[in-house]
């Protein structure tokens, strides 16, 4: 499966911001999903993963509460809400798929699209 990010961009803190992954190639319902984000310098990170139905949700606690992500597989798409952004959000996000249950552990995922860079600031 082919992934594409979109959605990112320049915002001020407390703003909102959608992401969008969108899914070309294979059967996009048969995929968990989940995003990353890669802050400067640092190692990529665990954000949010959601299972191949949208029913179970999983999040990092630094994004809890803020961000909230979906799927609509008619679409073959899945989103990241963002709300209340901080400037320590701001990083590249990519997303991610994977065979089999969603998961926070990067290894686990078996295609990625390219990033899209999210920059918080005032």
């Amino acid at each position: 499966v082919q992934l594409q990010a979109s959605g990112g961009g320049l915002v001020q803190p407390g703003d909102s911001l959608r992401l969008s992954c969108a899914a070309s190639g294979r059967i996009f319902s048969k995929y968990a999903v989940g995003w990353f984000r890669e802050l400067p310098g640092k190692e990529r990170e665990f954000v949010a993963a959601i299972s191949w139905s949208g029913g179970s949700t999983y999040y990092a606690d630094s994004v809890k509460g803020r961000f909230t992500i979906s799927r609509d597989n008619a679409k073959s798409t899945a989103y990241l809400q963002m709300s209340s952004l901080k400037p320590e959000d701001t990083a590249v996000y990519y997303c991610a798929a994977s065979n089999y249950l969603p998961t926070t552990v990067m290894g686990e995922y078996d295609y990625w699209g390219q990033g899209t860079q999210v920059t918080v600031s005032s």
